[in-house]
């Protein structure tokens, strides 16, 4: 079988590989993947940033996806073949203390589907039955393949920030974490303004508008009227870093009210800044990072009620046979959230 791989440690460098089909051992699942998905660190893999310095190359990407059982290995007995499922990408290990508190998602030894081992753009995967979640029968399978990226917005949300009814919310960053965050704080009560730059103008913040936010082109428009306008000149109750940019958290401190919380999605490198503002402000500093069982739930739930718009946010129009153009036009702003059709790499 063929998979979209990572070949070489530079821009680009993705191939397709082949691979044979593998078989599930004592506790696992043999998935065929359906429909996949492009995210943030699939584009920096594409990019080659220093965060996957340590893949062993070539490494098969993609870690959002939904697909079926075809075959299960000794021992499977809360899945069996034709089940829909979704795979929770982070599988901890299950012996750190973090792990046996039930912050799995923070695990001191954690492995990613699609970084430490062979992704979704290929046709088949082995996947721990432990690592599987079932897909709602009324979720479509397409929509299905946002479910992961959903629940690490559902986290940052409805876990790890205090969005309520009557909060004026602004989101950072108008990428798919971005603007599934929007919908969720939305779901959650909140008036969600939802900021970009430039690079943004052509298709995110367009889409951002489509998904009933306003938005603010930090590049064109005026922030500080923005504010005035939406807060009464008060600030942002709860802001959301979700750019992956060291700008992000700076420009989130002059947003947020005092008394405020900035919770930070994105993943930004380094950055400098004064903090003594941010503790005369008494502002809270809440950090967000992937997500777990629950969050999953919540993420069919906000699926199946519409609360996230998959038809509207889901971009079918790439090929993984010609996948440079997806993370090309990922990179420059040009789409938000790619799903690619899997079964094209089929032989």
């Amino acid at each position: 079988m063929r998979g979209l791989a990572k070949v070489e440690r530079s821009h680009g460098a993705m191939e397709l590989v082949d691979r044979p089909r593998p078989e599930p051992g004592e506790g696992e699942a043999l998935v065929e993947v359906d429909y996949a998905g492009l995210c943030g660190s699939d584009a920096g893999i594409y990019e080659f940033e220093s965060a996957f310095e340590r893949m062993n190359l070539p490494t098969v990407i993609g870690h959002e996806y939904a697909g079926r059982v075809v075959e299960v290995g000794d021992g499977v007995t809360g899945f069996s073949v034709g089940d829909r499922v979704v795979e929770r990408p982070i599988r901890g290990c299950g012996e750190c203390y973090q792990c046996r508190i039930g912050e799995e998602n923070v695990c001191q030894d954690a492995v990613i589907t699609g970084v430490d081992h062979d992704g979704a753009y290929e046709r088949f995967l082995v996947v721990p039955e432990s690592a599987l979640h079932p897909i709602p029968d009324d979720v479509e399978q397409k929509h299905a393949a946002v479910a992961e990226p959903t629940s690490i917005a559902a986290r940052a949300v409805i876990e790890n920030s205090r969005v309520g009814a009557g909060d004026t919310v602004l989101v950072e960053g108008p990428g798919p974490i971005g603007l599934l965050t929007a919908q969720i704080a939305a779901a959650q009560g909140g008036t969600v303004v939802v900021s970009g730059v430039g690079q943004d103008a052509e298709y995110r913040l367009p889409l951002g508008e489509e998904l009933g936010f306003e938005t603010v082109n930090v590049a064109a428009d005026d922030p500080e009227e923005r504010r005035e306008r939406h807060t009464d000149g008060v600030g942002y109750d709860v802001v959301f870093d979700t750019t992956g940019h060291p700008s992000g958290l700076t420009s989130a401190v002059e947003e947020v009210r005092k008394g405020g919380q900035i919770v930070l999605v994105g993943q930004t490198g380094e950055t400098t800044m004064p903090y003594s503002p941010l503790v005369r402000a008494e502002i809270d500093l809440q950090c967000s990072y992937a997500s777990m069982y629950q969050d999953f739930e919540r993420s069919f739930r906000l699926i199946r009620s519409g609360a996230v718009d998959c038809e509207t946010f889901v971009d079918d129009r790439f090929s993984l046979l010609d996948a440079d153009a997806a993370f090309e036009a990922f990179v420059a702003g040009e789409t938000c959230k790619p799903v690619f059709d899997v079964s094209e790499l089929r032989d």
